[in-house]
Protein backbone atom coordinates (compact mmCIF):
# COMPACT_ATOMS: atom_id res chain seq x y z
CA UNK A 1 0.00 0.00 0.00
CA UNK A 2 1.80 3.51 -0.83
CA UNK A 3 2.43 5.91 2.32
CA UNK A 4 -0.06 8.54 2.63
CA UNK A 5 1.93 11.64 3.64
CA UNK A 6 0.78 13.52 6.01
CA UNK A 7 -2.25 16.40 5.13
CA UNK A 8 -0.94 20.29 5.53
CA UNK A 9 -3.44 22.64 6.55
CA UNK A 10 -3.45 26.26 6.12
CA UNK A 11 -6.23 28.79 8.40
CA UNK A 12 -7.19 32.30 7.05
CA UNK A 13 -9.43 34.95 8.73
CA UNK A 14 -10.32 32.62 11.68
CA UNK A 15 -12.06 29.38 10.65
CA UNK A 16 -11.15 29.13 7.11
CA UNK A 17 -9.12 26.21 6.43
CA UNK A 18 -7.45 24.80 3.46
CA UNK A 19 -5.63 21.09 3.65
CA UNK A 20 -3.49 20.02 1.65
CA UNK A 21 -1.98 16.13 0.48
CA UNK A 22 0.18 14.98 -2.18
CA UNK A 23 -0.04 11.54 -2.40
CA UNK A 24 2.11 9.32 -5.47
CA UNK A 25 -0.23 6.31 -6.34
CA UNK A 26 1.15 3.16 -8.13
CA UNK A 27 -1.21 3.31 -10.48
CA UNK A 28 -1.78 4.70 -13.95
CA UNK A 29 -3.81 8.19 -13.88
CA UNK A 30 -6.48 6.95 -15.94
CA UNK A 31 -7.57 4.52 -13.12
CA UNK A 32 -7.30 7.19 -10.56
CA UNK A 33 -9.56 9.45 -12.56
CA UNK A 34 -12.09 6.69 -12.75
CA UNK A 35 -11.77 6.68 -8.98
CA UNK A 36 -12.43 10.05 -8.05
CA UNK A 37 -14.02 11.86 -11.19
CA UNK A 38 -16.56 9.07 -11.45
CA UNK A 39 -19.93 7.95 -10.21
CA UNK A 40 -18.33 4.26 -10.37
CA UNK A 41 -15.26 4.79 -8.67
CA UNK A 42 -16.04 6.77 -5.63
CA UNK A 43 -18.30 4.27 -3.96
CA UNK A 44 -15.31 2.25 -3.91
CA UNK A 45 -14.04 4.05 -1.40
CA UNK A 46 -15.54 7.75 -0.28
CA UNK A 47 -19.35 7.80 -1.68
CA UNK A 48 -22.01 7.57 -4.19
CA UNK A 49 -22.19 10.53 -6.37
CA UNK A 50 -25.72 10.49 -7.83
CA UNK A 51 -25.64 12.76 -9.63
CA UNK A 52 -22.75 14.08 -11.21
CA UNK A 53 -22.50 15.52 -13.97
CA UNK A 54 -19.20 15.66 -15.75
CA UNK A 55 -18.67 19.44 -17.07
CA UNK A 56 -17.96 22.58 -15.52
CA UNK A 57 -21.41 23.61 -13.69
CA UNK A 58 -22.74 20.73 -13.33
CA UNK A 59 -24.79 19.72 -10.58
CA UNK A 60 -23.01 17.02 -8.16
CA UNK A 61 -24.79 15.11 -4.80
CA UNK A 62 -22.68 13.23 -2.94
CA UNK A 63 -24.03 10.69 -0.60
CA UNK A 64 -22.65 8.45 2.57
CA UNK A 65 -23.36 4.78 1.26
CA UNK A 66 -25.54 4.69 3.94
CA UNK A 67 -27.77 6.73 2.41
CA UNK A 68 -28.36 8.98 5.82
CA UNK A 69 -26.18 11.80 4.43
CA UNK A 70 -26.57 13.75 1.41
CA UNK A 71 -24.18 17.19 0.31
CA UNK A 72 -24.86 18.87 -2.87
CA UNK A 73 -23.44 21.40 -5.01
CA UNK A 74 -21.55 21.96 -8.08
CA UNK A 75 -18.70 20.63 -10.68
CA UNK A 76 -16.48 24.06 -10.17
CA UNK A 77 -13.44 22.92 -11.74
CA UNK A 78 -13.48 19.95 -14.39
CA UNK A 79 -10.10 18.82 -17.02
CA UNK A 80 -10.79 15.12 -17.57
CA UNK A 81 -7.89 13.25 -16.68
CA UNK A 82 -6.52 16.01 -14.96
CA UNK A 83 -9.13 18.10 -12.42
CA UNK A 84 -12.08 17.14 -10.86
CA UNK A 85 -13.21 19.73 -8.35
CA UNK A 86 -16.66 19.31 -6.26
CA UNK A 87 -17.69 22.88 -4.24
CA UNK A 88 -20.64 21.11 -1.96
CA UNK A 89 -22.84 22.67 0.90
CA UNK A 90 -21.87 23.59 4.35
CA UNK A 91 -19.56 22.43 6.28
CA UNK A 92 -18.18 20.29 3.76
CA UNK A 93 -16.79 22.98 1.19
CA UNK A 94 -14.70 22.72 -1.80
CA UNK A 95 -13.06 18.98 -2.96
CA UNK A 96 -10.12 19.70 -5.58
CA UNK A 97 -8.77 16.63 -7.39
CA UNK A 98 -5.69 17.33 -9.57
CA UNK A 99 -3.77 14.72 -10.94
CA UNK A 100 -0.60 14.20 -13.01
CA UNK A 101 1.78 11.94 -14.29
CA UNK A 102 4.13 10.31 -11.65
CA UNK A 103 8.10 10.71 -12.16
CA UNK A 104 7.59 7.36 -14.27
CA UNK A 105 5.92 8.72 -17.33
CA UNK A 106 2.29 7.40 -16.90
CA UNK A 107 2.83 3.85 -15.03
CA UNK A 108 1.72 6.01 -11.52
CA UNK A 109 0.14 9.36 -10.78
CA UNK A 110 0.59 11.73 -8.67
CA UNK A 111 -2.48 13.37 -6.51
CA UNK A 112 -2.62 16.56 -5.44
CA UNK A 113 -5.49 16.67 -3.43
CA UNK A 114 -7.17 19.74 -1.53
CA UNK A 115 -10.78 20.47 0.56
CA UNK A 116 -11.21 24.11 1.59
CA UNK A 117 -14.10 24.60 5.03
CA UNK A 118 -14.94 26.78 7.41
CA UNK A 119 -15.28 25.47 10.54
CA UNK A 120 -13.36 24.89 14.22
CA UNK A 121 -9.70 24.37 15.26
CA UNK A 122 -11.05 20.98 16.12
CA UNK A 123 -12.79 20.73 12.34
CA UNK A 124 -10.15 21.05 10.83
CA UNK A 125 -7.85 18.49 13.18
CA UNK A 126 -11.09 16.02 12.77
CA UNK A 127 -11.07 16.82 8.77
CA UNK A 128 -7.15 16.37 8.58
CA UNK A 129 -7.61 12.88 9.81
CA UNK A 130 -10.88 12.34 8.10
CA UNK A 131 -9.26 12.94 4.28
CA UNK A 132 -5.91 11.23 5.11
CA UNK A 133 -7.99 7.68 6.31
CA UNK A 134 -10.52 8.36 3.04
CA UNK A 135 -7.01 8.62 1.05
CA UNK A 136 -5.85 5.41 2.58
CA UNK A 137 -9.39 3.82 1.52
CA UNK A 138 -8.48 5.34 -2.17
CA UNK A 139 -5.26 3.53 -1.91
CA UNK A 140 -6.85 0.49 -1.15
CA UNK A 141 -9.84 0.48 -3.59
CA UNK A 142 -7.11 1.33 -6.39
CA UNK A 143 -5.27 -1.69 -5.17
CA UNK A 144 -8.14 -4.03 -5.62
CA UNK A 145 -9.66 -3.69 -2.21
CA UNK A 146 -12.73 -1.65 -2.52
CA UNK A 147 -14.18 -0.10 0.94
CA UNK A 148 -16.84 1.64 2.19
CA UNK A 149 -17.18 4.26 5.23
CA UNK A 150 -18.20 1.37 7.60
CA UNK A 151 -14.64 -0.41 7.31
CA UNK A 152 -13.63 2.90 8.82
CA UNK A 153 -11.18 1.80 11.67
CA UNK A 154 -12.21 3.82 15.20
CA UNK A 155 -8.46 3.00 15.95
CA UNK A 156 -6.91 4.09 13.15
CA UNK A 157 -8.76 7.25 13.44
CA UNK A 158 -8.28 8.35 16.67
CA UNK A 159 -4.45 7.56 15.89
CA UNK A 160 -4.53 10.00 13.00
CA UNK A 161 -6.34 12.75 14.72
CA UNK A 162 -3.54 12.42 17.39
CA UNK A 163 -1.03 12.47 14.96
CA UNK A 164 -2.43 15.67 13.40
CA UNK A 165 -3.15 17.19 17.17
CA UNK A 166 0.86 16.76 18.22
CA UNK A 167 1.64 18.49 14.71
CA UNK A 168 -0.70 21.42 15.67
CA UNK A 169 0.23 21.84 19.42
CA UNK A 170 2.61 25.16 19.85
CA UNK A 171 6.40 24.42 20.46
CA UNK A 172 7.35 24.51 24.10
CA UNK A 173 8.09 28.24 24.72
CA UNK A 174 11.54 28.74 26.10
CA UNK A 175 12.21 30.40 29.15
CA UNK A 176 15.43 31.08 30.43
Amino acid sequence: MSEIPRGRSETHDGDAHLLRYTVELPHPQVAVWAAVATPEGLPAWLCTADPLEPRLGGRVTLRRLDGDTAVSGRVTAWDPEYVAEYTVDPPHGRIRFHLEPGPDHGASTVLRFTAEFHGTRDARLDALADWHERLERLVRALDGHPTDRHDRSADRWRELRELYERDAAPWPRWEP
